[in-house]
């Protein structure tokens, strides 16, 4: 989404999929990117917010700041320790019901929308921490997260869109 929005807005041919973009639909398609980047933002951490309650809830913690619970990296890492337990599995049931969300709103691009929502993740989990996280535990249980929403929210986009998508074989003939 990034690449493809960015080479839309510099006219710039990345892909020849049918020459350059007119001018009139390359505002029409920046936003429609935005809408959906936004949708997937505020789907993303609402997702969150509630993975973090009931983690909260089911394994009873209450030493857990449940607002700044998305952007915590600096818990040590210990199986035995709730409030890392509640981190750590509120991320990665983020990220694998944010993927199959995903798939329902942006269709195949779910992979492009991933990325970018994760890298705005880490970039306000810098602004709101003032510190670029350095552990890494938070940075596997990220990459670990994003795989998992990248290839459930493409299993899900391919079984339900499968007959809308284009295939390069397709593209050959065009």
């Amino acid at each position: 989404m990034l690449l493809d929005y960015c080479c839309r807005c510099c006219s710039v041919t990345f892909i020849k999929r049918h020459g350059h973009l007119p001018i009139n639909s390359k505002l029409n398609d920046t936003w429609v990117v935005f809408q959906n980047l936004l949708m997937c933002m505020v789907t993303f951490y609402a997702l969150y917010y509630i993975a973090v309650s009931l983690c909260i809830g089911i394994l009873r913690v209450e030493e857990v700041d449940s607002l700044l619970a998305p952007f915590d990296y600096i818990t040590q890492p210990s199986w035995q320790n709730p409030k890392y337990l509640v981190c750590v599995i509120s991320t990665e049931v983020t990220y694998i019901l944010g993927g199959l969300v995903f798939a329902l709103i942006v269709e195949e691009w779910v992979w492009d929308y991933a990325i970018t929502v994760t890298l705005l993740h880490v970039a306000l989990t810098v602004a709101v921490t003032s510190d670029i996280p350095s552990t890494e535990h938070w940075w596997m249980a990220l990459g670990a997260g994003l795989v998992m929403m990248i290839l459930g929210g493409q299993i899900v986009a391919y079984k339900l869109f499968r007959n809308n998508l284009v295939y390069p074989v397709d593209l050959h003939n065009f």
